[in-house]
């Protein structure tokens, strides 16, 4: 599939609210801050997103507030292994990479073992 930009969406557009796994970027404008991420998170997905700007403490400000597992400010779709990577809402199951995956699958059991003498305390 070629990749596609589509400018002037509108909230109620199919592609807009789904999640599409292909190379669809859909382009809305926004007047204010709290606007794009109103309408960022007013989805039941929410697998990741990012945010693109030269204020830094904005970028910030706004990867707090969405709704999703990852945030990638001024990039996207960089997955090392290291880092866990999931969803949020209807978005994936559990995480994928890092030491999160390997908690997920990991049932944690504690045992102690005393290879001394015992102490008589009766």
């Amino acid at each position: 599939m070629s990749p596609a930009i589509f400018a002037d969406c509108r909230d109620d557009m199919s592609f807009v609210r789904e999640e599409v796994f292909g190379p669809l970027m859909s382009v809305l404008s926004f007047k204010t801050e709290d606007e794009a991420i109103d309408r960022a998170n007013n989805t039941r997905f929410g697998l990741s997103s990012a945010v693109f700007t030269r204020d830094f403490s904005r970028a910030h400000r706004v990867a707090n507030r969405l709704q999703a597992g990852s945030v990638w400010i001024n990039d996207y779709n960089v997955t090392p292994p290291e880092v866990p990577f999931g969803g949020y809402k209807q978005s994936g199951l559990g995480r994928e990479n890092g030491i999160q995956a390997i908690q997920y699958y990991t049932q944690v059991k504690t045992i102690y073992a005393n290879l001394g003498s015992v102490p008589r305390t009766f």
